[in-house]
């Protein structure tokens, strides 16, 4: 582990290069379990967000292009050149928005359980989340998060998860949790028009059963980038790289690996 700037990293394997980004809330904890099983062929790459872990929490309002700021800032510490790309959830808008500013440095896209383009219903429901997450009760807070990112069986068989999960959320800053989630918020209608610029091969995926990061929004988010494909992991939810980490690294590894995933030319 170190820092890179006011970000705080680690690097695990040896290869080509793949960068992690978490989801709001979390931090580079979360990829633990996945990176040990990509960093036989991968460096894998994980950091925390501003406002997230060990990083720095600036003061006042986050913006999307101060998460991708900061991406690219640890990038160019790390004289990465060219690299592999992979965000979960809030970290998934993030990498779409460093793709649309600079996807001459990225050689694969993955996005994991993102959200792409909310309904009405959806954008209500996550604002009152945002305001929750300003003046709400923290512990109600967290129990509706691991609600809605875990399956029951697994939350049944894995409590101690769930509890590190639990600690590592009631350990955020409130105040800098609560300007991230406003970003997680609004950040998917920000990219909707831009998306398309993105020509990077992209593969998209989420769970079946994930009611927020929703099947329906990755094939959209497919459809809508020149090179994406979805896929569908059966009977997960939202927190995917802990509940499924050996079907998720075989999907991930088998498209950088694929003709698919190293072609520039676009889907038919």
């Amino acid at each position: 582990m170190g820092m890179v700037g006011t970000t705080s990293c680690r690097q695990v394997g040896e290869g080509p290069p793949l960068v992690l980004i978490h989801g709001v809330g979390a931090d580079k904890e979360m990829w633990t379990v996945l990176a040990a099983r990509l960093s036989g062929t991968r460096r894998v790459i994980t950091y925390d967000m501003i406002g997230h872990g060990l990083s720095a929490k600036p003061e006042g309002t986050y913006a999307l292009s101060d998460f991708v700021g900061q991406l690219y800032q640890l990038v160019q510490g790390l004289r990465l050149e060219k690299f592999d790309l992979l965000g979960f959830s809030m970290g998934g808008l993030v990498a779409q928005g460093f793709a649309v500013e600079h996807q001459n440095r990225l050689s694969h896209l993955i996005l994991l359980n993102t959200v792409c383009d909310r309904s009405e219903a959806q954008r209500t429901a996550v604002n009152q989340r945002v305001e929750l997450s300003r003046t709400g009760d923290r512990q109600q807070i967290v129990e509706a998060a691991i609600q809605r990112w875990f399956t029951p069986q697994f939350a049944k068989q894995h409590p101690d998860v769930l509890q590190r999960m639990r600690w590592r959320m009631a350990e955020n800053d409130n105040d800098a949790y609560a300007r991230a989630y406003a970003v997680f918020a609004t950040a998917d209608e920000e990219l909707v028009p831009l998306i398309s610029k993105i020509v990077t091969p992209t593969l998209v995926i989420t769970g079946e059963d994930d009611s927020n990061s929703t099947p329906e929004m990755a094939h959209k988010l497919a459809s809508l980038l020149p090179n994406g494909q979805a896929t569908i992991l059966a009977r997960q939810r939202h927190m995917t790289p802990l509940e499924a980490p050996e079907e998720l690294s075989q999907q991930i590894l088998g498209f950088l690996c694929s003709e698919i995933g190293n072609s520039d030319g676009a889907k038919g």
